[in-house]
């Protein structure tokens, strides 16, 4: 993990913080007009050979973004790392926020971890966060893979992946934080399991800064108390 806590601060609480794993690429789901405007102007100053693939791009991004925003979802990372053949494993790690209205959140995920042995097809299990307690819950699927239909063939090339959720109880009674992890390297799922763990495992709804301000200060009165302590006694 590194050091560098994401933090969904525009949007309605609750607010939330997580360590983004190494190799993992911050997605901006709310960037800034101008930043915006300079991006086409970018893309209109393309010689024509490279113009129509990145309005491609672009459009590709206004929709991942325009999708993700109507899911909730506050922050979405994507990874990038070695695999055991010498390539590249590609993987997308969301994390999302739905309000359970009129219904107490730590209620419906007990009842939720409470049905896991129902589901072991599904890899559910009750898990205890520093934050809370939640559940964890994994598969593979059959999902839309990126690329262009065969030749003679209307429909999207299909690939699996590998598929993992986090759920834990919100700041609020009635909110549910989802973290999911999702990689086509399904051989990789231990690794990609233990990635969301660990980013699990940092979900905070204190300010990393104002829990090391608190933390400074209680060293700072021990070294105080210390001090008194060695002047008492010679």
């Amino acid at each position: 993990m590194t050091d560098v806590f994401a933090e969904a601060v525009n949007q309605p609480k609750p607010l939330l913080w997580y360590g983004l794993p190494h190799g993992y690429l911050q997605l901006d789901l709310d960037p800034p007009f101008e930043r915006v405007v300079e991006l086409i102007n970018q893309v209109l100053s393309l010689p024509d050979d490279f113009r129509d693939r990145a309005e491609r791009v672009v459009r590709f991004y206004a929709g991942v973004v325009g999708l993700l925003n109507a899911q909730n979802v506050l922050g979405c990372a994507l990874g990038l790392h070695p695999d055991e053949s010498g390539g590249f494993a590609s993987s997308v790690l969301t994390v999302s926020v739905f309000p359970a209205s009129g219904v107490n959140a730590k209620l419906v995920l007990a009842s939720m971890a409470g049905t896991a042995s129902d589901r072991p097809d599904e890899g559910m299990r009750p898990l205890e966060l520093p934050c809370g307690t939640g559940f964890l819950a994994e598969k593979k699927r059959r999902t839309a893979a990126p690329g262009v239909p065969p030749e003679g063939s209307d429909m999207s090339p299909e690939g699996t992946v590998w598929q993992g959720t986090v759920a834990v109880t919100g700041a609020g009674k009635s909110d549910i934080v989802m973290l999911q992890l999702v990689t086509p390297a399904v051989d990789m799922a231990d690794s990609y399991r233990d990635v969301l763990l660990g980013v699990a495992h940092t979900l905070s709804f204190t300010d990393p800064a104002l829990m090391a301000a608190a933390e400074s200060d209680s060293v700072l009165r021990s070294s105080a108390h210390a001090d008194v302590i060695r002047n008492d006694f010679g």
